[in-house]
């Protein structure tokens, strides 16, 4: 299998997973059948079309190629239709989400490296194409969106993707590292998930009330 076949494989995948993750969010909201497609296909392609921006690649592979598109409609339709027999859908949403923010990390960064961007600027946009289609997602169905919540999401993809240039440069882009690199996007993802780890936030102070009285509560 050549490189170009495995990024296009691993691509399609990601497409799949964020459009389930998408889906399976617009579900939860209880969106229609429209409302769920169009979350996933935000999902699943926002952060592709986002990077091809970025590397001056247009049309978008999301609009000039078939396969995009038809991937995320048709993963969102079945997700709609199934929905009943997805037991515990927020833990789904949750792992999906993950997978599809290694792959597209990975994939992303590639591309950037691919189109010539120096290995930080890589790194960014493969960090964007990760984070983008979340991004959507959470902004559609009405959340705080992950990546500005307190939660190790932007920096499990930042990680990602240095780990994918730092290989790019030593000259190892083949399948199993690559595919390495994006169980090091998930399973980051997923430990801090499971641990609850978080990025500091600041610490809020009650305001102080006149001549040194307590603040009403």
């Amino acid at each position: 299998m050549t490189t170009s076949t495995a990024l296009l494989l691993a691509d399609l995948v990601g497409v799949a997973v964020f459009a389930a993750s998408g889906a399976s969010a617009a579900v939860v909201k209880r969106l229609d059948l429209f409302g769920v497609v169009f979350v996933g296909f935000v999902a699943a392609l926002g952060g592709g079309i986002l990077r091809d921006l970025v590397v001056d690649e247009v049309p978008p592979l999301a609009f000039a190629d078939w396969r995009y598109a038809t991937t995320a409609v048709l993963t969102s339709a079945v997700v709609f239709r199934w929905h009943p027999h997805l037991a515990r859908l927020r833990t789904t949403v949750l792992v999906l989400d993950a997978a599809g923010l290694a792959l597209f990390t990975v994939t992303g960064t590639l591309r950037a490296l691919d189109a010539q961007v120096p290995p930080v600027g890589a790194c960014l946009v493969g960090m964007l194409t990760g984070i983008g289609g979340g991004l959507g997602r959470d902004l559609l169905t009405g959340e705080i969106p992950v990546v500005l919540r307190r939660e190790i999401y932007a920096v499990a993809a930042l990680v990602g993707a240095t780990a994918v240039a730092a290989l790019d440069g030593l000259g190892r882009t083949g399948p199993v590292p690559l595919t390495a690199a994006a169980v090091l996007v998930f399973g980051l993802r997923l430990i801090a998930l499971r641990r609850r780890w978080s990025a500091p936030v600041p610490v809020l102070r009650p305001p102080h009330a006149p001549d040194g009285q307590p603040p009403a509560s």
